[in-house]
């Protein structure tokens, strides 16, 4: 019987706290934000029956338009957590192996290890300013490995892995283990500051890249719970189609609908969260700057968070403890590093979700938790 772990993130869908610092997303957009009166007339009209298995063909066409790919090889999916779970059990069988290099969710550790296979992790440190040692990656491939996984852009850091890295890393597959797959989870690839730095999907670099993403984090749509993988290999396609109808049948035509809304107006929505997340950020660097006695950052590259480290000379371990008691007396929360395999003392700081004077507020607070705890 698989067991799955216990999911401490699951606690950032409890009630909101005074200042919510833990999450990586903006606020969320509402039904009426993307529905004409005529959309809703179409939304009223829609028969509560099973969609495809392979998710609604305009909706496709939209996903695939948005990554440089044809609507036949995408699969529209539960969001990106069952993209993964999908081609964990498409690629893996019991014993295969699997390598995941992102510092990221504990989801996609747990989702593949439910498939069956055996799972290592080589995930970048803050150390390594989350950069990728291909060296160390190597150490762990071999015959056996069927399939790695790589969050690019990073989660919760917000780092982008250069396309040399993933070219890189696509030779070193082909010389070690030529029959694996490339699994690019690339959520956050919209995330940018301005719309000059939105890099391409990578998805095209060769027949074994896979990419996943959703409309859940760029586009602030969890609720839909609407994902996608993409997939070239036409063979494998077919059996992710076939794995997704003997997991889910289909997913919601009601959620398939909103979420080609979504993607009609993507332009747009980015456009305006690009602004929220630059103001955001800013406002971080300067509070990062302030206080760079005690703390120290990665600094992200897209995003709605980054990570924080307290200085090791500054905190022990003990001070670390003294550390997230003082956010519970300042009623804030961050995101403990130990979440994403990170140490404690590194924590995920989200500026995307509060409006300026309140994230201002909420860092005011952080940092009287930082003195105090000191």
């Amino acid at each position: 019987m698989v067991r799955f772990q216990q999911a401490f993130l699951a606690s950032l869908l409890r009630d909101l706290p005074r200042f919510d610092l833990g999450g990586n997303v903006e606020p969320n957009l509402r039904v009426r934000d993307l529905l004409t009166p005529d959309g809703l007339v179409s939304l009223s009209e829609i028969a509560l029956s099973y969609g495809t298995a392979e998710g609604d063909s305009a909706l496709r066409k939209a996903i695939g338009y948005s990554h440089g790919s044809s609507s036949n090889e995408v699969v529209v999916t539960a969001g990106s957590a069952h993209a993964l779970f999908l081609a964990g059990l498409a690629l893996c069988r019991k014993g295969d192996h699997v390598v995941i290099t992102s510092q990221g969710s504990p989801m996609a550790y747990t989702a593949l290890e439910a498939a069956g296979a055996e799972v290592s992790c080589v995930p970048p440190s803050f150390d390594e300013a989350y950069q990728f040692d291909l060296a160390s990656i190597r150490w762990q491939l071999s015959r056996r490995t069927k399939l790695v996984y790589l969050a690019a852009p990073q989660s919760p850091s917000g780092v982008v892995v250069p396309s040399r890295v993933i070219a890189e890393l696509i030779a070193l597959m082909q010389d070690v283990c030529p029959n694996a797959y490339l699994l690019l989870d690339e959520t956050y690839r919209d995330a940018a500051y301005d719309e000059d730095r939105v890099f391409p999907s990578f998805v095209g670099l060769g027949p074994k890249v896979i990419s996943c993403g959703s409309v859940s984090h760029c586009l602030d749509a969890p609720g839909l719970r609407i994902g996608w993988i993409i997939c070239r290999d036409r063979s494998l396609h077919d059996h992710l189609v076939t794995c997704k109808f003997n997991t889910m049948i289909a997913c919601s035509v009601v959620d398939e609908f909103l979420a080609l809304k979504i993607l009609q107006r993507q332009s747009s929505i980015l456009n305006e969260r690009r602004q929220r997340l630059s103001a955001g950020l800013a406002i971080v660097t300067d509070w990062v700057l302030e206080y760079g006695g005690l703390i120290e950052w990665v600094r992200p590259d897209v995003g709605a968070s980054c990570c924080i480290r307290l200085r090791p000379s500054v905190f022990d371990d003990a001070a670390v403890g003294r550390f997230y008691e003082e956010l519970t007396v300042e009623g804030v929360t961050v995101g403990n590093g130990a979440w994403f395999g990170e140490e404690a003392r590194v924590f995920r700081l989200g500026f995307g979700f509060l409006p300026a004077s309140k994230l201002l507020a909420s860092l005011t607070a952080l940092s009287a938790a930082l003195k105090r705890a000191r």
